[in-house]
């Protein structure tokens, strides 16, 4: 389950919003051909094509369960977590879904799964 993630930081005490939530929609696609490299995201609040402007670029996290535990790089505790990451880059249609390159391309049981769309690199 994917938790809320919010920080309140040292000065004003008000939650940080560290990520959006986007659902894979799919892959690009044609007709009859698809392909896998490149996945659909559908992130939440996101409208019109004019608003995929501040997602451009930004990192996306897969974060799924897999059946063997493995040894954590960061926390050397073993865990059954694993994560796919990817980047936006670049709007698909009018209606507000992006397209992202992931570093390995997302199972196909990923659709309709979660996403997390980070707030960063910034481009401000």
């Amino acid at each position: 389950r994917v938790r809320e993630a919010v920080v309140s930081t040292q000065s004003t005490g008000q939650p940080v919003k560290l990520f959006s939530k986007g659902i894979v929609t799919g892959y690009r696609r044609g007709l009859r051909n698809q392909d896998s490299s490149c996945s659909l995201i559908k992130i939440e609040g996101v409208t019109t094509k004019a608003d995929t402007d501040f997602y451009l670029g930004k990192r996306i996290a897969y974060v799924y369960r897999a059946q063997k535990t493995r040894k954590n790089k960061i926390t050397k505790r073993d865990t059954k977590l694993r994560v796919i990451w990817g980047k936006v880059r670049r709007a698909h249609g009018a209606s507000g879904v992006v397209r992202a390159a992931f570093r390995t391309n997302l199972p196909p049981k990923a659709i309709g799964a979660t996403v997390r769309v980070m707030l960063y690199p910034s481009r401000v």
